[in-house]
């Protein structure tokens, strides 16, 4: 093979892979609480009424009754139960995911710290990417204050501190990024109504 010949069919190997990748949108959070996984979850059912094969590998309620309701009805991935230091705790369950094999994956909280032993990856944004390269699209969600880049100046200016973080070069091979915000007075309103709605059980707004 000449050399001309071997940088064509790297080329072509390249792109192929680049093909055979998921398509990668992240719903990105200005703060907790502004309705980012409302938002995907909106998305879904967009998706779905256009014929999508979408599952949800993993969605946290946060005991918000209106994303409960969202999610009842679609096909949900069961989730792989660890044990850790005599706590039973649920995770995603990485290789169901990969076996079903979806058109769409809906994968919250893509900075999340996996349970230590419950899989092969100890970050969730690298079970996205394990499930990116297996060719099946990813729709995430994750606050901006877990971005590497800006999480130590979050840290300097609110005292608190931001344990799980997302490299920026992960974000970066976001095909989409849709910024969800809310004014303090709406977040406030949905802060009040999500307490409510976990003391009472009824539908939040």
């Amino acid at each position: 093979m000449s050399a001309a010949t071997a940088v064509e069919a790297d080329a072509a190997d390249a792109a192929d892979a680049v093909e055979a990748a998921g398509h990668f949108r992240i719903y990105l959070g200005a703060a907790a609480g502004v309705g980012k996984t409302y938002a995907m979850l909106s998305e879904r059912r967009r998706r779905r009424e256009r014929g999508a094969d979408v599952v949800v590998g993993f969605v946290e309620c946060h005991g918000r009754r209106l994303t409960e309701d969202m999610i009842e009805g679609l096909e949900v991935i069961p989730r792989k139960a660890v044990e850790y230091r005599g706590t039973r705790l649920d995770e995603m369950d990485l290789d169901a995911v990969l076996r079903r094999k979806p058109k769409i994956a809906l994968i919250d909280e893509l900075a999340h710290t996996n349970v230590p032993g419950s899989g092969r990856h100890d970050k969730r944004w690298q079970d996205v990417l394990e499930i990116l390269d297996a060719g099946i699209d990813v729709i995430t969600t994750v606050n901006i204050q877990h971005l590497e880049s800006i999480a130590d100046e979050v840290e300097h200016m609110t005292g608190a501190k931001v344990r799980e973080r997302v490299p920026d070069w992960v974000v970066r091979k976001a095909d989409q990024i849709e910024l969800v915000d809310s004014s303090p007075e709406q977040l406030r309103r949905r802060m009040i109504t999500a307490t409510s709605t976990r003391r009472t059980g009824s539908p939040a707004l």
